[in-house]
Parts: C-alpha cells; structure tokens; sequence
C-alpha cells in the first residue's frame, strides 16, 4: 500500500511541473525558440513549432534541461506529433553583417515562414523579437520551461544545430565542434590561436580574449 502511494505521490509531482499546452487560446499557437547565439562559429538556428490542442509528454522539456539522448528521442516525438515545424538558420556571415541579436530574428522569421499552416499567434522565448507579418506575439523569459510548443522548439533547434557543427567537425579538426557546438571553450579558442579562424567562425565576435 505504502508502494502504491508514493507511486501517485510520484506522478502528482511531475503532473505540477509539467509544461502548459497554450498561451494565447489560439489553436495554431506556434513556439519559437533558438541556439547557438553565444557560439564563436557556426549558424545561429531557430526552430517554430506548432503542437495538436492539449499535447501532453512526460519528458519534453527546455532542452537544456534534458540529455543528448534525450533530445535525440524526443525531437523524433516532436516531428511525429506536431501539426507543423520548420527550422531556420543565420549565416555567420549574416550574424558579422546585421549582429547577432537581428540575426537571430532573421532565423526566427525564417523559421515561421517554412511553416506549413497560416499560424494565428507565436510565442516566443526570451524578452525581444521583431514582429512577423503581422501576426500578434508574446514573449516570454524562459519561456522554454513553460510553454510545451517553446520547449520543443528549443529542442529542435538544439538538435538541428548540433547535427550541424558535428558535420563540420569531420573537415575542422582541431576546434573540437562535435563536442563544444562552436561554443567558446578552452580547447576551441586554443584552436583558433593556433590555426586562427575558419570560413564558419563570426569574425564580428571576440574569438580570442583580448
């Protein structure tokens, strides 16, 4: 007996962190989430999801929250279920031309337009965006450990974007992509001061301290 209460006790407390369906009302409520905006090198990548009304899953979550194998798993979940997702992406050269903050939105629009159904309302994690096409928005900090639809672009543009820099890594050796993503670790700046930078490094950003 004593079993069979903690049990419940055990899903009663995951049923109270689990993530909200919807903010807006609006069925085609589509999350926008992105990586790699603090990388040296690589794309900085977007994702927008549109989830089914209600959608519940036990494990999706902010991606940071979750393991490599656990993103693995639920991104294939994600791409099942949802009524619609699209990635976008941002050049490094883009990030060196427009900033990285408005490149960002460049990927976050592109994202939404590779979307296959008119979206009615987005919600978007963190505290600025550019509006799109007029469509309403919100934004919302961390928002990718409320909404279901943030959290699973979180996911999704994780996992793009990795897939990314690991392919990259089998030509760029020596920076260690496949393991930091392009972020400013000691193996990856050690890296670039012995052979400087690549063609996929943002050269707008301090890729060696000064």
């Amino acid at each position: 007996m004593a079993g069979v209460f903690l049990c419940r006790f055990v899903v009663q407390a995951h049923q109270l962190v689990m993530l909200l369906p919807n903010y807006s009302g609006f069925t085609l409520e589509a999350g926008i989430d992105e990586a790699g905006r603090g990388c040296l090198a690589g794309p900085v990548v977007a994702a927008a999801v549109i989830l089914p009304a209600n959608y519940k899953h036990l494990l999706l979550n902010d991606s940071k929250q979750l393991s490599k194998k656990q993103r693995d798993l639920i991104k294939e979940d994600i791409k099942r279920d949802a009524v619609a997702w699209a990635i976008g992406e941002a050049t490094p050269i883009e990030i060196d031309e427009i900033n990285i903050l408005q490149a960002t939105f460049l990927a976050m629009h592109r994202a939404i337009a590779g979307l296959n159904k008119q979206v009615e309302y987005l919600i978007i994690d963190g505290n600025r965006f550019k509006p799109y096409s007029g469509i309403p928005h919100a934004c919302i900090v961390k928002g990718d450990g409320k909404y279901l639809s943030i959290a699973a672009a979180s996911v999704l543009a994780k996992t793009h974007r990795d897939e990314v820099m690991e392919k990259l890594a089998t030509e760029f050796i020596p920076y260690g992509w496949e393991k930091n993503a392009g972020y400013p670790t000691k193996i990856h700046r050690q890296a670039i001061a012995a052979h400087g930078p690549t063609e996929h490094h943002r050269k707008s950003f301090a890729l060696l301290p000064r």
